[in-house]
């Protein structure tokens, strides 16, 4: 898992006031389900039906060539109500990518969608980086909490625990619709479901 905490402490949204960290309260409980890296065809179809069952909105940050490869599931996501989100068309690094390389793959992707929302690849975007992409109508959106899910040494378990210990009203709560995470996302996703539903939580996407 490295340095990256489960959950976002509050000196690092202190630092970062322009990035959305989590959402202001509502009427009811509501917790705001994120999928970042596809579409895919094996995995995202499985996402949107598990979903669907509980009746939950959710927001997918999708990468640009995934959608390119994979209209058609790019498409049911949208017919299926929930929010798209822009996450570059090549999976960049921030940190490790030239300004004017990071905003133009960026422009690349959202020829594809239409969204001004966008979630950094591996959360590492440069201040001159997200700088220009607010200026364009950008909202940056980060995580309150992250589930590790593609964490190939994690147990099932701990990926649920990682959400039900931490996750609370307005949180923003990070998944991936990948193959990477498969096992642990389809594992710990219809629990988190089942439990925040039981607790009268509502599941809605993104809407800054």
């Amino acid at each position: 898992m490295g340095l990256i905490p489960v959950k976002t402490p509050k000196f690092i949204k202190g630092i970062f006031p322009n990035y959305v960290w989590d959402m202001p309260l509502l009427d009811t409980k509501t917790i705001y389900l994120t999928f970042d890296d596809g579409p895919n065809p094996e995995i995202t179809p499985w996402v949107l039906k598990t979903l669907e069952a509980y009746q939950a909105k959710a927001t997918f940050f999708c990468i640009g060539d995934n959608i390119r490869k994979y209209p058609d599931t790019f498409e049911a996501t949208i017919a299926a109500g929930h929010a798209i989100g822009n996450h570059t068309f090549n999976h960049l690094k921030g940190w490790k990518t030239n300004t004017e390389t990071y905003i133009e793959n960026v422009e690349k992707a959202a020829q594809l969608m239409s969204s001004k929302l966008f979630r950094p690849p591996y959360g590492k975007i440069k201040n001159k980086q997200a700088k220009l992409l607010k200026q364009q109508g950008y909202h940056i959106i980060m995580w309150s909490i992250i589930s590790f899910d593609w964490d190939k040494d994690l147990l099932e378990e701990d990926c649920l625990k990682h959400v039900i210990k931490h996750a609370e009203d307005g949180h923003i709560i990070v998944f991936h619709d990948s193959l990477k995470a498969a096992k642990n996302m389809q594992y710990a996703l219809p629990k988190v479901l089942e439990y925040y539903s039981k607790k009268g939580y509502q599941f809605k996407s993104l809407s800054v």
